[in-house]
């Protein structure tokens, strides 16, 4: 996934939310604000996106975005469960329409049996929608990284473009 790939996925996005009068907000762990690096490389992004939120921690999930502590204990940061919940948080602590979480382990440590490095947990919420989804990705961190960019912003992409929202 190349940086031109990237900034095409973030220009069409931009243009797609611009559209539909959409404000986009982000919630990142593991990608440490790569996803907003990207759309803010957008000229005219500041016409729809709103803000965006790197929760790292566990203490960060909880204080921005409202994540339950025994959301976090039961299921682990890196869990569908969570992600979701960050996205929710990031929807209703900003004035956006839109918004995507992602929460993953890009290693190259920190991998387990049960959630190996490559293991990105994603979240999305819109109007009256709520998904969530877990990906396995291979490379390295970086890679990982790019890889776990590129499907938050093409869901986010196809959730706009969606007809019956």
């Amino acid at each position: 996934m190349d940086d031109d790939t990237l900034l095409k996925l973030a220009a069409d996005l931009g243009a797609a939310l611009q559209a539909r009068g959409w404000m986009l907000t982000l919630a990142e762990s593991c990608t440490g604000g790569m996803a907003a690096q990207y759309v803010t490389a957008i000229p005219g992004s500041s016409a729809w996106f709103e803000r965006g939120f790197i929760t790292y921690s566990n203490q960060a999930k909880i204080e921005l975005l409202g994540v339950d502590p025994d959301t976090l204990a039961s299921h682990g940061a890196v869990s569908e469960a969570v992600a979701a919940r960050m996205a929710q948080g990031a929807l209703a602590r900003s004035h956006a329409q839109i918004a995507a979480a992602i929460s993953g382990i890009a290693g190259p440590g920190g991998g387990t049996l049960l959630k190996p490095v490559g293991t990105v947990c994603f979240g999305w919420a819109c109007p009256n929608v709520v998904e969530h989804e877990t990906r396995h990705f291979s490379g390295d961190r970086s890679i990982v990284r790019r890889q776990a960019v590129a499907h938050a912003l093409e869901r986010l992409l196809r959730l706009t473009l969606a007809a019956d929202l």
